[in-house]
């Protein structure tokens, strides 16, 4: 579903189509299968990556590979902060958050890949711990731009945005082993190799202002 009134903000089917238009994630996925998405994506993306280098890029996207994978990691650590503190102290109500500025503070282009990966696994374990905890109070996240959350409708994005951005990240290798790229040494996967087939991220492969927050 996506919301509706005065939000600024349109996600899920709204924003990318059923399939998604780009990376062909199914948001019909169940929470248990959107779940066990997120959770493999640690070693899905350790996987893909391989020895690659985190700095390789393709023209048509704005991040490098170790960018990518620091986003994914900071976007399930904000979610499970704010599941979280609607499910243990009831606070609902949530900003959003701009992921491009998120990633120029963070300098996320110059992170170690490798160092990315490490934090990638710590944030799934802390995001399914969240969601484990906000399930069973059925939590629903009054999102400031987005409108109202289900717990189950944060899964599935979150999925989706870890699904797609393993997609980004298959191109980006794809890419480097078509141009002789060095450092394109890693598995160049499909987009599949990101996590359960449909089970993607944020529309807009270069990472769209906003788009996961």
């Amino acid at each position: 579903m996506s919301a509706q009134g005065p939000y600024s903000e349109t996600w899920g089917v709204e924003r990318f189509g059923e399939p998604c238009r780009e990376c062909a994630f199914s948001f019909t996925l169940t929470t248990e299968q959107a779940i066990a998405s997120v959770m493999a994506i640690p070693d899905s993306y350790e996987g893909l990556v391989g020895s690659a280098d985190g700095s390789l890029t393709h023209p048509d996207l704005d991040w490098n590979v170790g960018a990518y994978v620091c986003h994914v990691a900071d976007n399930l650590h904000v979610w499970a902060q704010w599941l979280a503190g609607a499910a243990l102290y009831a606070e609902a109500g949530v900003p959003g958050y701009e992921e491009r500025l998120l990633g120029d503070a963070r300098f996320y282009t110059r992170v170690p890949v490798r160092g990315a990966l490490w934090q990638l696994r710590q944030a799934t374990r802390s995001w399914h711990e969240a969601v484990t905890v906000a399930l069973p109070h059925e939590v629903v996240l009054a999102h400031a731009s987005r409108g109202p959350q289900s717990v189950h409708d944060v899964v599935r994005s979150n999925a989706h945005d870890a699904f797609h951005h393993g997609w980004d990240i298959s191109r980006i290798l794809e890419y480097a082993a078509k141009t002789g790229t060095a450092g394109a040494a890693g598995t160049t996967g499909t987009a599949d190799a990101a996590g359960t087939a449909g089970a993607a991220g944020t529309a807009g492969a270069a990472g769209t202002a906003g788009a996961a927050g």
